[in-house]
């Protein structure tokens, strides 16, 4: 048909149709997130190295004491672990980069003290790599 209602409007899809490009679009991006996540776990995450934060002391209102424990996958490499200090309000008042070195154990336990620009409520591990920074020098521990 060249005219009439038929030629100028298109027939109605049926619900299923639309139920079933619904169902197939929901599904891929399901997977495609799925995927987007498992690559990002691989890419960035540092499973060769893991630092836990076993307590903290407040020392004075601009220092507090972290002690934690390194656990390695290989203890032959060194490690660098980033601790910091938190105020009331939850944010970061210290920081300090600490180099562990090599030992012949896969978990040690390490002590430090950071230095805080307002009173400390807490002390925590923010991260630990086997990447160590050119300025991390033994002697600074």
């Amino acid at each position: 048909m060249t005219s009439g209602p038929r030629a100028t409007y298109p027939t109605e899809r049926s619900p299923q149709n639309r139920r079933r490009w619904f169902l197939a679009a929901s599904t891929a991006v399901v997977i495609m997130g799925v995927a987007l996540a498992v690559i990002g776990y691989l890419k960035y995450s540092d499973t060769d190295v893991k630092g836990e934060a076993t307590g903290y002391e407040i020392i004075d209102s601009h220092t507090v004491a972290v002690q934690f424990t390194v656990t390695r996958s290989d203890p032959s490499q060194p490690a660098a672990c980033v601790v910091r200090g938190r105020s009331l309000d939850g944010g970061e008042t210290g920081r300090r980069e600490i180099l562990i070195p090599p030992s012949k154990n896969t978990q040690i336990g390490v002590k430090t003290t950071v230095q805080t620009s307002q009173p400390p409520v807490i002390g925590e591990v923010f991260g630990c790599s086997t990447t160590i920074p050119a300025y991390l020098k033994a002697d600074k521990q």
